[in-house]
């Protein structure tokens, strides 16, 4: 189904433990990167020459670290592969994964990689990032706009479809690879989202859980799931960072006449929670992990 791929970059990372806190010299609210960068030979080394790398709130590493406590997202001896789209939510996982590998106390591989629709797209600045972070990198060339274009329909919305080929390549490179994790950028505001759209459009109490088990044994985790949004649009803008311009997404290039107003609709609903009350997403983030089933009418969960 998918073409081959086309490697890249592959740089070896450097690998540093200190304190489960992944504490280190900060400045503020800001915790300095280390500096690497790539020479010819695809060996990482420190660098004074480049430009200052991206600083991350302790605020956002500090929710990360304890998600990964909690759940046990990564662990010594894994073997990561992030879905790198050059989104900002992704580019933010790429570089706390970054860190995390040169600051836990555990040991673990991880890799970038870019899904490509087939349809071309800007690519260079993704592999400059990961370059100037000492992140292997690859891009993964599919066929999946041209599916997408032979099973268009009148009035149909592409997300799901698109979403689940991008997971399927995914998936495929990740087993390929032997890798025994998927990361994906997922946050707080995506599971909110989720949750509301699955429950007002799909009759389903549904929403994105910080890892679950793939049905071919991957483990797919989502790191940022309790970090907002906001948080991230702040780490982008504070540093600067070039980030994929919308038009890249597969549903500006269908022709499409039905586009996703579900998910704008829901993101508007949301937004006026959070004005009425400030501690909505609080509330909701607490309400994930305080579920009472047996509430519900699922006979599953009756205790009956």
């Amino acid at each position: 189904m998918y073409n081959a791929t086309r490697h890249i970059a592959h740089t070896q990372i450097q690998k540093w433990s200190v304190d489960s806190s992944f504490r280190a010299e900060s400045q503020g609210d800001f915790v300095e990167s280390a500096d690497f960068s790539a020479d010819s030979s695809g060996d990482c080394k420190k660098s004074s020459k480049m430009k200052e790398t991206p600083k991350i709130s302790k605020k956002i590493l500090s929710v990360v670290g304890k998600t990964n406590a909690q759940y046990g997202l990564i662990k010594e001896g894994d073997k990561v592969l992030l879905g790198l789209s050059g989104g900002k939510d992704s580019i933010l996982l790429a570089t706390i994964l970054a860190y995390m590998q040169r600051h836990a106390p555990f040991k673990f591989e991880f890799k970038a990689l870019t899904v490509d629709y087939g349809r071309g797209g800007e690519y260079e600045y993704i592999f400059e990032y990961c370059q100037k972070l000492g992140i292997p990198y690859e891009l993964y060339r599919t066929d999946i706009y041209e599916i997408l274009e032979q099973n268009k329909r009148e009035g149909t919305i592409y997300c799901s479809f698109c979403s689940r080929m991008r997971r399927g390549a995914l998936y495929s490179k990740a087993l390929e690879y032997g890798y025994n994790k998927l990361a994906l950028a997922h946050h707080l505001d995506d599971a909110a989202e989720s949750f509301f759209m699955n429950l007002t459009y799909n009759g389903a109490m549904r929403s994105m859980p910080p890892i679950y088990r793939a049905e071919n044994g991957l483990e797919v985790i989502r790191p940022l799931i309790f970090v907002r949004e906001r948080q991230i649009i702040d780490f982008i803008a504070s540093n600067g960072i070039y980030i994929a311009p919308d038009c890249n997404c597969p549903i500006n290039w269908l022709d499409s006449d039905k586009k996703p107003y579900a998910r704008e609709a829901t993101k508007q609903f949301l937004k006026n929670m959070e004005s009425e009350n400030p501690n909505f997403f609080k509330s909701l983030k607490n309400a994930f992990s305080n579920i009472h089933a047996g509430s519900f009418c699922d006979t599953n969960y009756l205790n009956i």
